[in-house]
């Protein structure tokens, strides 16, 4: 009989922690020293051994009081030139920057800190508040905010004695976090009044750029680090939430031990401080790092000493999110997708709002960004697509009506193949493009099923009932179609295919009519959003026997693109404006406690 070490190539270990993915991922918050001043809506600026902490909102009314952080005990330095609440700040504790707030009216005002004194600066342009603050006192940035309007998208940089214009931020609002430099600034979260966001923006020294949103969508975040290592935390909702940034996506990390809202940040990724807080406190928060930790490996068990308990490391699709993604580049719904992945994956054909207006675009998503490449030769919607993002197939389709044309994808272009045996629009389709499967479809709705082998179609088993608009994911041989808008029976029916036969098996729990985006295998799959006919948010996961109801889309909408795994997927464009929204998927790797029953 095999051992557990032959299979998984490690023996079950005795640890003191649980293992962690990084060393960021085992890091905790702990209490440090407490401000002299409690206070709220106060500036930061510094490292966690040497903070620097100005301004805000104390008891009774503003204040201009200054504090210096050792590692361990706050202590007076000297008081701001101008009393007030709401700014921001960046650079270190000898050479800070203070800029913006409000007096109680809102300034531009700006000063400069040199370990003992502040000196006026000049003026930030644009007056505001609660603003995203970055880089140092000679190179200092200011984006976003609250103005009049109420919020701004306005970025300024600093280059030691005035401001200048820089790039807008893509969407404008106030109270964001800030992480970074001038030149490689990060802006996350915010309010747009309303409503809360968790858009994540980074900054070339030019232009801002949308990246991976934040996992929890809050205001009066607050960060530290830098633009491909930062750390944002507290805010609301989830005042207690601290999320890591690696340069590609956010990941929840060690909570705040005590909550805070309208406080300050400073320090590294890997060691944070936070101080002040809302209602008015004095209390400090130090985030570190550990420098030595077990490495995570996925399927490992192991015993926690600590909690006297037997751990195993799973990705369980039960805790996968939803989180937003840049937008496609050409809004449109009844998008055909299931070609890739969650880092690599291809959407095609579609129908540009409003009314009937087909699309031939293609776009190639690479994890980041979202790339047009050359075009379908046949304009249509509702494609059946299958494969990868570099080798696909696009098969039939609606454009004056159903169609037969079929077209491979080679990574560069696409190329018109043996069309297949009958005219649908609307149908399913899984696989690859050597060994693909398209099921059902309509005009009239049809419960065909043809497989593809690279040149030809065949006709195969045709499924227990009529499917068009369905879901469908797997291959060639074990693949599931569920849901759909046949002209009897339930939208919720879900068949299963074994490479010969069709069977009927657990209806979904959401009925849906069409337009759901898949992600999966036969035997463990996801399917999300669609339309009821009202838009849902809905997901479930299959197992291969039953359905559950997981962690909803951000956004509710049917006949956007989908794709990947059950514990990695995409959802691309959609029924509802603004038609290009992308959302991803993730289950992350963590260690769940064995129960025995």
């Amino acid at each position: 009989m095999s051992k557990y070490k032959e299979i998984k190539g490690f023996k079950v270990q005795t640890l003191a922690s649980d293992t962690a993915a990084s060393a960021i991922d085992a890091g905790t918050w702990s209490s440090g020293g407490s401000l002299n001043v409690a206070r709220r809506n106060l500036g930061g600026a510094g490292t966690q051994t040497a903070g620097l902490a100005f301004g805000g909102e104390a008891t009774p009314g503003n204040t201009a009081d200054t504090e210096e952080y050792n590692g361990s005990s706050w202590a007076e330095g000297g008081d701001m030139g101008t009393t007030r609440k709401q700014l921001q700040g960046c650079g270190t504790q000898t050479a800070g920057l203070a800029f913006g707030g409000a007096t109680p009216s809102l300034t531009g005002a700006t000063e400069e800190y040199n370990g003992s004194s502040w000196t006026a600066g000049g003026s930030l342009s644009t007056a505001r508040k609660i603003m995203g603050p970055a880089g140092t006192q000679t190179a200092g940035l200011a984006f976003g905010g609250e103005t009049p309007s109420p919020t701004t998208n306005v970025t300024e940089e600093y280059d030691g004695s005035s401001w200048t214009a820089g790039g807008n931020l893509n969407t404008a609002r106030q109270d964001l976090g800030g992480a970074g430099t001038q030149t490689a600034g990060l802006a996350f979260g915010g309010s747009t009044v309303p409503p809360v966001t968790g858009v994540t923006e980074k900054y070339n020294g030019t232009a801002w750029t949308e990246v991976s949103d934040l996992n929890t969508s809050r205001y009066a975040v607050r960060g530290a680090g830098t633009q491909t290592a930062a750390l944002a935390f507290g805010g609301s909702p989830g005042p207690t939430e601290t999320e890591s940034w690696d340069g590609t996506s956010w990941s929840t990390v060690a909570e705040l031990a005590t909550p805070v809202m309208l406080g300050a940040g400073a320090g590294a990724q890997d060691a944070a401080l936070a101080f002040g807080d809302s209602p008015i406190s004095g209390v400090t928060q130090e985030f570190s790092a550990p420098s030595d930790f077990t490495k995570i490996n996925l399927g490992q068990v192991y015993y926690n000493s600590g909690s006297n308990a037997f751990k195993v490391t799973a990705q369980p699709v039960a805790g996968g999110t939803w989180a937003s993604a840049p937008n496609i580049n050409t809004a449109r719904y009844v998008v055909s997708g299931f070609a890739g992945t969650e880092t690599a994956n291809l959407i095609f054909g579609g129908n540009v709002p409003p009314g009937n207006n087909p699309k031939n675009a293609t776009e190639s998503w690479d994890g980041s960004t979202w790339t047009s490449v050359n075009n379908l030769n046949t304009t249509r919607r509702a494609l059946a697509g299958f494969g990868t993002n570099t080798a696909a197939i696009g098969a039939g389709g609606y454009s004056t009506g159903a169609r037969s044309e079929v077209e491979s994808w080679d990574g560069t272009n696409w190329t018109e193949v043996n069309e297949s045996n009958t005219s649908l629009e609307d149908g399913g389709g899984a696989g690859t493009q050597t060994a693909g499967l398209r099921t059902g479809g309509q005009a009239p709705y049809s419960s065909s099923a043809e497989t593809f082998d690279g040149t030809n179609w065949a006709n195969s088993t045709a499924m227990n009932a009529a499917h068009a608009n369905h879901g469908c994911f797997g291959t060639q041989t074990a693949a599931v179609v569920a849901g759909g808008q046949p002209p009897s029976g339930t939208p919720a029916l879900v068949e299963v295919w074994d490479g010969t036969s069709w069977t009927e098996v657990a209806e979904l729990n959401t009925a849906r009519l069409y337009g759901t985006g898949v992600a999966g295998i036969s035997t463990d799959g996801i399917l999300y959003g669609g339309d009821t006919p009202s838009a849902t948010a809905n997901t479930e996961s299959w197992n291969g026997s039953t359905w559950t109801e997981i962690n909803n889309l951000g956004t509710a909408r049917g006949a956007g693109g989908g794709g990947g795994t059950s514990t990695a997927a995409i959802y691309s464009g959609g029924d509802v404006s603004p038609y290009q929204q992308t959302e991803l998927w993730t289950t992350s790797v963590s260690n769940t406690t064995i129960t025995v029953s």
